[in-house]
């Protein structure tokens, strides 16, 4: 087994970062730009969720399929598939004529996403095989990754404000030029010696449709609330087919999800654990970000400054501290320790009010909500990756997207449900004649829904204390790397063989 570090392989991880940047940039950067650009092609309110929603549909449907295409086909080459397909659909999206056009490339970026997105992060598993080099190049990701949503407020922000909201999507083009040249120069399949592995059709067609069905309805949960028969009918949908799903891969030899990877009690403890966060990251996006604008009058660009510091904790948290402590205290010491500290965080938040100042009640919460988190996302990808072949690098990559993906979804559907119940109750208790009045009732609202994410990320650190006992080191139950050159192929005959390098 090959094992020689690649030289080039920081700067493969710069374009590893760039695609992952392009990815969670643009799950915040078109929110910021959704007002101007309803108004200027004519949306109507009831179909500018569609905006948001063609995007998490297909980038949350398709993530299982996509990770596992990239063990099939290749993952270098799956990445750069993915950035030119996702830069083709930016550049549609950023020169739509009408609501139809502006849709269709959006949904054509979720197809690509999810190609890209377990492709790159399944990249990184195979190129960083030494424990203390991976846990720096994963902190560098789990940075990306947590704070690249509020660079894509400010970012979205300042193009919205200053030249156009058609520039939130056009920027996409430019990051994935560059990442496409660092690719193709820095990145190489450690392994891969022959691409002639099934694919699993039946499993492909059900987990796709499982998800779909999942996605869709809890995005429609936000407008038609939980117990809508649409929602409840595709929540169901989707559970059937996904059991469908489960009964299918336990008979099949070349699995799309392989079930043996979810065995693995510190697998599941650290999706479970990125997934309840998500709850509480979600919720300080939409919530803050209609607090500071709504209440507090901030222009779309003071708004993303104001997630500044947010962004500075993460990159502490993940490169400053996990990265450099993971190797020797293991996974649990750092995971519960910055899940609580998220809690905390997030519980000093909600005793925001109406006229509460960004530097003593907005900014602690949000710095050290960011370092909790910067403490966790790191260890749970690097735990949840970990000790894998390089066979299922992709699929396992794209199972930890897919948690994230849904994870948000929930919390997007679950806390627009709690914030909009809660304000109503409180109007019909006090009555909202006066603007002030309703700004009191919003920011209520606001703060019931964040007690919401509380209880999820004390729930992810509950987990985490459970399921998580991995020693320290990068990787599975016993701090094992990813194994980068075992790679599966079938010979003449159909037989699956291991190709070593």
């Amino acid at each position: 087994m090959d094992t020689t570090p690649d030289p080039r392989r920081w700067w493969g991880l710069a374009a590893i970062g760039l695609a992952q940047l392009m990815v969670v940039l643009d799950m915040t950067i078109v929110n910021i730009a959704m007002p101007t650009a309803q108004a200027d092609l004519g949306i109507s309110d009831a179909d500018r969720q569609w905006i948001i929603t063609a995007y998490t549909l297909a980038f949350g449907g398709l993530l299982l399929l996509g990770g596992r295409l990239g063990d099939v086909v290749g993952r270098k080459r799956m990445l750069i598939i993915g950035l030119v397909g996702f830069a083709a659909a930016s550049a549609l999206g950023g020169v739509s004529q009408n609501f139809e056009m502006l849709i269709s490339a959006r949904a054509l970026q979720g197809v690509f996403a999810a190609a890209l997105a377990p492709a790159a992060l399944s990249m990184l598993n195979v190129t960083f095989t030494e424990a203390r080099e991976r846990a720096r190049a994963l902190g560098i990701y789990g940075a990306i990754a947590g704070g690249g949503a509020a660079i894509g407020l400010i970012l979205g922000g300042a193009l919205t404000q200053y030249l156009d909201w058609r520039w939130t999507m056009m920027v996409n083009v430019p990051i994935a030029v560059v990442a496409v040249i660092g690719a193709s120069m820095f990145l190489h399949d450690r392994g891969i010696r022959a691409a002639h592995a099934r694919l699993d059709i039946p499993g492909a067609i059900l987990a796709t449709a499982g998800l779909l069905a999942i996605v869709y309805g809890l995005s429609e949960a936000e407008q038609d609330g939980w117990t809508s028969t649409l929602v409840l009918s595709m929540l169901a949908i989707g559970v059937a087919l996904l059991a469908v799903f489960v009964l299918v891969e336990r008979r099949t030899p070349h699995a799309l999800l392989p079930l043996h990877l979810l065995r693995e009690r510190n697998r599941v403890g650290a999706l479970a654990a990125v997934g309840l966060s998500q709850v509480g990251m979600f919720g300080v996006f939409l919530f803050l970000t209609y607090y500071l604008q709504g209440i507090q009058g901030y222009s779309p660009m003071k708004t993303g400054i104001a997630f500044l510091p947010m962004v500075a904790g993460m990159m502490t948290g993940s490169v400053v501290i996990s990265a450099r402590l993971l190797p020797r205290v293991g996974p649990r010491r750092l995971m519960v320790p910055g899940l609580t500290l998220a809690a905390l965080a997030l519980a000093f938040l909600t005793q925001m009010q109406v006229d509460s100042g960004y530097w003593l009640h907005v900014l602690p919460g949000l710095l050290f909500l960011g370092l909790g988190m910067g403490m966790t996302f790191m260890p749970s990808m690097a735990t949840a990756t970990g000790g894998v072949r390089g066979t299922d690098a992709g699929v396992v990559s794209a199972t930890l997207n897919t948690t994230q993906q849904v994870g948000g979804s929930i919390g997007i559907a679950l806390l627009n449900t709690v914030a909009a119940t809660a304000t109503t109750n409180w109007i019909t208790s006090n009555g909202a004649d006066t603007p002030a009045a309703m700004a009191e009732a919003t920011v209520h609202g606001f703060s019931t829904a964040m007690w919401v994410s509380v209880g999820a990320v004390v729930l992810a650190a509950i987990t985490a204390a459970i399921l998580v006992n991995a020693r320290p080191g990068v990787g599975g139950a016993h701090g094992a790397p990813v194994e980068p050159a075992v790679t599966a192929a079938t010979d003449d005959q159909g037989e699956t063989v291991d190709a070593r390098a």
